[in-house]
């Protein structure tokens, strides 16, 4: 399986979890699409089906991340 960039990981990432935040607080058609687009790219990426499963991918994935890091025990 080919591995995303870990710089591509992280924007989406970083988008995901603005996006997210915003979606919270105004759930918008944009946004809710905009959320729904980078949660597909995010699970494409990292060759999952699930969102939340690719959250934690993504993070492992990146440079720095623990084996015994927790995020694998909390939902996304």
């Amino acid at each position: 399986m080919l591995l995303a960039h870990p710089a591509v990981l992280n924007d989406l990432l970083e988008q995901y979890e603005t996006l997210h935040a915003l979606h919270a607080e105004n759930g918008s058609p944009a946004v809710r699409q905009r959320t729904a687009d980078v949660a597909y790219t995010l699970s494409v990426s990292t060759g999952t089906r699930d969102v939340h499963v690719a959250l934690v991918a993504a993070r492992h994935q990146l440079p720095g991340a623990r084996p015994q890091d927790d995020s694998l025990l909390t939902a996304g």
